[in-house]
């Protein structure tokens, strides 16, 4: 069981980290809390027995890093959205340049049966 949970803990832990370096850090919230979950079961499996590996230690570092970075970036990183106008405009002129391309198309050669 200290087994599986040590490896459950330690993809949980890396899969938290890697999404927390990512644009979407929000989401390393859900596989960090798992992580940390499957840790604190291994750590207390390998209390019961008396041997406390060094991994365990390293998983809950790696939580603690994936947690933080998110923490960081969701404070700290503030999306800003400048100058509307010009995409607004640019919308509008591809879709007068599409409206004249269709007019142009000549749909009286095609024959629909």
């Amino acid at each position: 069981m200290k087994r599986l949970f040590t490896i459950l803990a330690m993809i949980t832990a890396v899969f938290s980290v890697i999404i927390s370096v990512l644009p979407i850090s929000n989401l390393a919230i859900l596989p960090a809390i798992v992580a940390l979950i499957f840790t604190a079961l291994a750590f207390y499996i390998s209390k019961k027995t008396g041997e406390v590996k060094k991994i365990i230690q390293f998983i809950f570092l790696l939580t603690i890093l994936a947690l933080s970075l998110s923490a960081y970036k969701a404070i700290f990183t503030s999306t800003e959205v400048t100058n509307t106008n010009e995409l607004k405009n640019k919308e509008k002129e591809s879709k007068e340049k599409a409206i004249e391309e269709l007019e142009e198309l000549e749909l009286d050669d095609i024959n629909l049966e």
